[in-house]
């Protein structure tokens, strides 16, 4: 596919994206995944009148049985290859649609957590927004990997924990389960949401040290499901029992 090299996608990463997860040749989480990415959108001012909730869904299912995904993932990015008014060009204002489709994440055994030296902004204009603009995100996950952790924990310039790198976080603390409020700048993710739809949860905004102390980390997205912790910063921590783990299974 040719991108004319003067459009918002290429200069300025104008473009929101979803990935969703492919559970038994069927989207999981649709509405929630179509809802978001509608509202991103629009958000960033990608203009959708060509690609309705209708088209895009039998996009997505046109490739994943073209790929022959039954369990996997997903990912659709609107780009906007409109052309930018600092460079402008004779191309023809315009989204397009992509999607990709992959297998499931691998997830270590032991999966490790760490946190991240680069905090979230959450007064930004893109904060909770699954942008294109991902370099943030792909920077701290570059830093944690090279200190020999699987993903890092971010918090907000108040020191407020928001998620991980590439996903939403959750704790166990005696009994009690929480995880960061929207006001605290994190994305709110689809997995997420489904968790405070069926389990009793408490949306806070606390700092490193609640993690420090809780008996139980869990990271959860579309690519991974819900994941146990296993260490967190060196801390070795026991895989509690809790019904979050058994909820994307179920489905």
């Amino acid at each position: 596919m040719l991108v004319s090299s003067a459009s918002n996608i290429i200069l300025y990463g104008r473009g929101v994206f979803t990935t969703i997860a492919i559970r038994d040749s069927r989207p999981l989480f649709w509405e929630k995944h179509w809802r978001r990415l509608a509202n991103n959108a629009k958000t960033v001012a990608i203009e959708l009148a060509a690609f309705d909730e209708e088209y895009v869904f039998d996009q997505l299912n046109r490739s994943f049985e073209n790929d022959r995904i039954v369990n996997g993932r997903a990912r659709i990015t609107l780009v906007d290859e409109s052309p930018s008014a600092i460079w402008p060009s004779e191309a023809s204002a315009k989204t397009n649609l992509l999607i990709m489709t992959g297998d499931l994440r691998p997830v270590p055994e032991n999966f490790r957590v760490t946190f991240s030296p680069y905090p979230v902004n959450s007064r930004s204009p893109l904060a909770g927004v699954k942008s294109c603009n991902y370099l943030e995100q792909i920077f701290a996950l570059d830093e944690a990997n090279g200190r020999g952790f699987h993903e890092a924990i971010r918090v907000n310039e108040n020191g407020k924990v928001t998620s991980g790198c590439m996903a939403n976080v959750f704790w166990l603390k005696d009994d009690v389960l929480f995880t960061p409020s929207l006001a605290t700048g994190c994305l709110a993710g689809t997995t997420r949401e489904f968790v405070l739809e069926n389990l009793e949860c408490r949306e806070v905004e606390a700092g490193i040290e609640d993690l420090d102390s809780a008996d139980a980390i869990y990271l959860t997205s579309a690519g991974i499901g819900v994941i146990s912790v296993g260490d967190c910063n060196g801390r070795k921590l026991a895989n509690t029992p809790h019904s979050i783990t058994q909820l994307i299974t179920n489905q």
